[in-house]
C-alpha cells in the first residue's frame, strides 16, 4: 500500500512527513497537467495479477475490491470532485476487447461514493498504438491529441473539478493527455486516481 505522506501532486511516497500539501522535487522539476494524484499500491506482481484478472478476464470481484480500495485511498480527491470520468478506450479497441476496466472502476467508485459518473464526456479520438513497451517519450507522442470532450458534453466539465480514473499510472502520458483535453474543455481542476503506480523507472516489459 502507498501510505501517507505522499507528494500532493504525484502521489509518490515521501520517506518522512514533510507537512500537508508538500510537493516532491520531481513534481517541481516537471509539473504534470493534473492537480493531484493518488494510487493505492505500487505496481508489482501482486497488483499486476489483480489488474489482469479485471482487464483480461472480466473478473468483476477483482474490480469491486480494487474500486473499494481506490475509494478509500482517494477519498479526499473524491470529496473535492464534481464528476468521475474513466480514461476511455477507442471505439474499435472497446469493440475488440468488449470491456473497459477503467470505466468499470469509475462506475464502482461512483456507486460507492454517490458521485456522478459519465462514460460519454471524455472520448478517445485516435486509435493509438498500445503503450506496452514504449518509452516515456514515445508514450507522450502516441497519445498526443488523442482525447477530446465533445461540445455537447462540455457542460459536464466546465467550471468543475474532475476525478479521472484509470487502473495503472506508468509514465502518466495517457492521463496527462486526458487532463489536457479536460482543461481545454473548461475543467478547473483534474484529480487522478489509479489503483497502481509504477514507482521504478519504466521498463519495457511492464504490461499494464
Amino acid at each position: 500500500m502507498i501510505d501517507e505522506p505522499v507528494c500532493d501532486v504525484l502521489g509518490t511516497p515521501f520517506e518522512y512527513d514533510q507537512g500537508e500539501g508538500m510537493v516532491s522535487a520531481a513534481a517541481i522539476a516537471e509539473p504534470p497537467p493534473w492537480d493531484r494524484a493518488r494510487a493505492v499500491v505500487e505496481f508489482n506482481e501482486s497488483a499486476k495479477q489483480l489488474i489482469h484478472l479485471l482487464k483480461y478476464n472480466d473478473t468483476q470481484e477483482a474490480g469491486i475490491a480494487m474500486a473499494r480500495m481506490m475509494a478509500s485511498a482517494g477519498r479526499h480527491l473524491i470529496e473535492r470532485s464534481n464528476i468521475i470520468l474513466p480514461v476511455p478506450l477507442h471505439a474499435m479497441r472497446l469493440w475488440q476487447r468488449r470491456f473497459n476496466q477503467s470505466a468499470y472502476l469509475a462506475d464502482r467508485i461512483a456507486v460507492q461514493t454517490g458521485k456522478a459518473c459519465r462514460m460519454d464526456v471524455l472520448l478517445r479520438l485516435k486509435q493509438t498504438r498500445q503503450q506496452v513497451g514504449l518509452s516515456a517519450e514515445e508514450r507522450r507522442k502516441n497519445v498526443r491529441r488523442a482525447f477530446d470532450v465533445p461540445l455537447e458534453h462540455r457542460k459536464h466539465v466546465e467550471g468543475k473539478c474532475v476525478l479521472l480514473v484509470d487502473d495503472v499510472r506508468t509514465t502518466g502520458a495517457t492521463l496527462a493527455a486526458c487532463t489536457d483535453a479536460l482543461k481545454d474543455a473548461g475543467a478547473t481542476q483534474v484529480h487522478v486516481l489509479t489503483f497502481a503506480l509504477v514507482l521504478e523507472p519504466l521498463r519495457p516489459h511492464i504490461e499494464a
